[in-house]
């Protein structure tokens, strides 16, 4: 629980109101206003909530301005360097890293829950040959709830806990499935000696025609890109889960309604938006044309993947990610590839240019995930599915925290009404 230490003071209309002063562990003070409008019967106005802390949390923490991204207290490049993604889950789930024998025990069970009920099949079979794979996840796991009944009371804790395990584990399964169907390819059934990041990769790229082998260095880069994107504290879809949480709905309905929020172009197509500016450029003799028009304030164009809304000095994630991205280029060679050209050559002037050194503009995750996918062979529309794929686990954790905050009630947003007063009806013959 945040400390209460001092109070702060605000004067309305010569009437004076004190408000409590919370102090959490990081990051700055927050006023507790939830007593004002009992208090002094005014609102706040804060469009997008950028001001305004709507939870209490434990998670996740971020300092944009010093480039921080924590979860429980560990700080990321230490995560995706040293650990690995279902070790994260484990963490952001219970708080605390597992010993050897809890891991085991962990891992063990999400490999076992990796299937996805058979009549899902049919289910996956409805939708259009060419619909967008974040289409068809927002459905299925959606759908979860018509499948597993046994795991939608959010009353009993242990269903509570199977749920979280059925979507950590069956999400891959998921997804590949989307994309399997997106391409008129058979659904690949997951193998359990394969680990997480690897499992996913030969359901995605096997046929059955012929063997496929992982390889390793494609697996801790899928690994790293899961990691990384694992929780982001309380962005857009996360928020939506909350939101949706709060009213009771059980968890395969919030976790489809963060995958739908997710979708929007602003909050997970920006790995997307990346290559597809790549692809604009299409040649590098063109980029130094593609960097004026990013200097010019009165163009449009902006660098996609360069700079982030939150972290105003540099990606931390950006870092593990570039070497992962150096590794599987190495790995699988970029000479005929001309995206990949363009971008390796564009990371290079964009880091050697004053301008965007001064102004912070450093390549961030999403540059450096949308290469590495596209190196792997996804196309450009898996891309969010994989970003919703290793959100999870983190919409997992802020939704079950929520479940168990005592203050918890239904997400109730006011508004700074703008429309008419109240007036009287007026009849259709009198108009």
């Amino acid at each position: 629980m945040a400390e209460t230490n001092r109070t702060a003071s605000f004067t309305l209309d010569g009437e004076s109101h004190e408000l409590p002063v919370l102090s959490p562990t990081e990051g700055p003070d927050v006023v507790d206003i939830r007593k004002l409008y009992s208090q002094a019967d005014v609102f706040t106005y804060d469009p997008g909530f950028t001001s305004t802390a709507a939870c209490e949390s434990a998670i996740t923490f971020i300092d944009g301005d010093e480039g921080i991204l924590l979860h429980r207290g560990y700080p990321i490049g230490q995560l995706a360097e040293k650990s690995h993604y279902l070790e994260v889950c484990y963490l952001l789930l219970y708080g605390e890293l597992p010993s050897a024998d809890q891991l085991e025990t962990f891992e063990t069970t999400v490999t076992r829950h990796t299937m996805i009920h058979e009549q899902m099949h049919n289910f996956f079979r409805g939708f259009r040959r060419d619909a967008h794979p974040m289409a068809t996840m927002v459905g299925v796991v959606g759908a979860m709830s018509a499948f597993y009944h046994d795991s939608t009371d959010i009353n009993d804790p242990w269903q509570r806990e199977v749920a979280s395990f059925r979507l950590i584990a069956k999400m891959p399964t998921i997804a590949a499935m989307a994309y399997k169907y997106s391409i008129g390819q058979p659904f690949v059934y997951p193998r359990n000696d394969l680990d997480y990041a690897a499992n996913f990769l030969n359901m995605c790229f096997s046929v059955p025609s012929e063997r496929y082998d992982v390889d390793p260095i494609l697996a801790r880069a899928m690994d790293r890109i899961f990691t990384l994107h694992a929780d982001h504290e309380q962005n857009a879809s996360t928020s939506t889960v909350r939101l949706a949480s709060s009213s009771g709905a059980n968890p395969f309905a919030c976790i489809a309604a963060g995958i739908a929020c997710l979708w929007g172009p602003a909050h997970g197509g920006a790995n997307q938006a990346c290559l597809e500016m790549l692809r604009q450029i299409g040649t590098v003799d063109r980029i130094p044309e593609f960097i004026d028009r990013a200097k010019d304030r009165n163009d449009p164009f902006r660098l996609m993947g360069f700079g982030h809304r939150v972290y105003k000095n540099f990606d931390p994630r950006a870092t593990v990610m570039k070497q992962s991205a150096d590794e599987v280029l190495e790995l699988l060679g970029i000479e005929d590839n001309p995206t990949l050209q363009v971008a390796k050559e564009l990371e290079k002037q964009a880091l050697d240019d004053p301008y965007f050194a001064d102004k912070k503009l450093f390549p961030n995750v999403d540059f450096y995930s949308g290469i590495i996918l596209e190196a792997m062979g996804f196309p450009t529309s898996m891309f969010t599915p994989i970003f919703a794929l290793s959100r999870t686990v983190g919409w997992i954790s802020q939704w079950k925290e929520q479940l168990s905050d005592p203050a918890l009630k239904i997400g109730r947003p006011r508004q700074l009404y703008t429309g008419a007063a109240q007036r009287d009806y007026v009849d259709v013959e009198n108009r």
